[in-house]
């Protein structure tokens, strides 16, 4: 990549390019710009200069094949209320509506009819928030929809087959007042309100959250209040149907901050490919997890990836405990 960077996102567009959008370089308080992935050529490319730089926000594709970007921190460390648009047709990021609060932290899904639900996240102050709101994309407008029961940061959430979204996991607080969550809840965009969910087997925060072919949701990861000093070698699944969590008997690799880097492949398998320095495969047939084979070590925390039209993952940058934001990228081949 041209510029070494972690916290960042990255979006598959349509014409099969990778959006990958902000996140720290080499220190907390700076941030970076934009770039594309062309994996024709194989090559990073510069994308358009954002209106804010930010790091720790989310990126979230629309239908018509535009990217939110949406809050997170800017180069000082505030808390932003901002959001800019990537027009993939023109190469260039324009100024949208601004949330209803900043927001950093936050996790972000498309709903059915196209909108987006913001959930969550940490604002100005270390303010824990348990609010969501939504952004129309036809209208250029958010509007508030609802409450979850606990404020969540560090959270995972995602779209359920029948549209409704899983919101599972996150804390509230910091250091010795940290209160990390087992606790799920359920939004429905037509009641425009939150439900409580099943709990989870361990409370989790900074994990992942896939949802598989057969309509179960995997929860990977994360760790307990003693952060990287308890981060968990573990696994779960979520059946909607039953609304109840299990564990899975078998152990993955321990990884953490890992948000947004599991992927579904072709054959219903999952590519667990962040917050460790290898990647690993869940087969939900076997319930049982494989390490990725090669010699390539991944950066591990905070990084980004995207599927690829054929079939391939990037991922790109991130962390590790002894090594600040990486330049690096990987490809990984089914």
């Amino acid at each position: 990549m041209a510029s070494a960077r972690a916290a960042h996102s990255a979006s598959a567009l349509p014409d099969g390019r990778v959006l990958l959008v902000g996140g720290f370089t080499q220190q907390e308080n700076s941030a970076a710009g934009a770039e594309l992935y062309d994996p024709i050529t194989a090559a990073f490319i510069a994308a358009g200069p954002m209106g804010t730089p930010r790091h720790s926000h989310s990126a979230t594709l629309l239908a018509d094949g535009r990217v939110l970007v949406a809050g997170g921190y800017d180069a000082r460390g505030n808390t932003l209320r901002s959001t800019e648009l990537y027009d993939p047709a023109s190469g260039s990021f324009g100024p949208a509506a601004s949330m209803g609060l900043a927001r950093a932290d936050h996790e972000a899904v498309r709903l059915d009819d196209g909108r987006v639900l913001i959930v969550g996240g940490v604002g100005p102050g270390w303010t824990f928030l348990a609010s969501a709101e939504l952004y129309d994309p036809v209208r250029d407008r958010f509007e508030p929809t609802g409450a979850m029961d606990a404020a969540r940061e560090s959270h995972a959430a995602l779209r359920l087959r029948d549209g409704r979204v899983l919101v599972v996991g996150g804390h509230l607080g910091r250091g010795a007042a940290t209160q990390i969550h087992r606790s799920a809840e359920i939004y429905d965009s037509e009641r425009g309100g939150f439900a409580p969910a099943g709990d989870m087997m361990l409370p989790r925060h900074k994990h992942d959250a896939l949802l598989l072919s057969d309509g179960r949701v995997l929860v990977s990861g994360g760790s307990d209040a003693r952060d990287s000093d308890g981060v968990y070698a573990s696994a779960e699944l979520y059946d909607p149907a039953g609304d109840r969590f299990s564990a899975i008997d078998a152990s993955p690799l321990p990884r953490y901050k890992h948000q947004g880097t599991s992927w579904l492949l072709p054959d219903g398998r999952v590519l667990l490919a962040g917050g460790a320095t290898r990647a690993e495969l869940f087969d939900p047939r076997t319930g049982g997890f494989t390490r990725v084979g090669g010699a390539a070590r991944l950066a591990g925390q905070f990084s980004a990836s995207a599927p690829l039209p054929d079939g391939r993952v990037l991922i790109t940058g991130g962390y590790g405990e002894r090594q600040g934001p990486q330049r690096d990228a990987w490809i990984f081949q089914p």
